[in-house]
């Protein structure tokens, strides 16, 4: 959590509210990436992209 707290900081100091969008769908897309590599769900996951 130290690390998220950072990171808000980091972004409300210097105004670059415009990159939590950015990191949020890297994160998403990170978390597809690894449901999407060894479970059921994989071949749904394939159809979207």
């Amino acid at each position: 959590m130290d690390f998220l707290k950072d990171l808000w900081a980091f972004l409300k100091v210097r105004k670059k509210f415009w990159l939590a969008p950015v990191i949020l769908i890297l994160l998403l897309i990170g978390v597809l990436i690894v449901i999407g590599g060894g479970s059921a769900i994989a071949p749904f996951i394939y159809t979207l992209f």
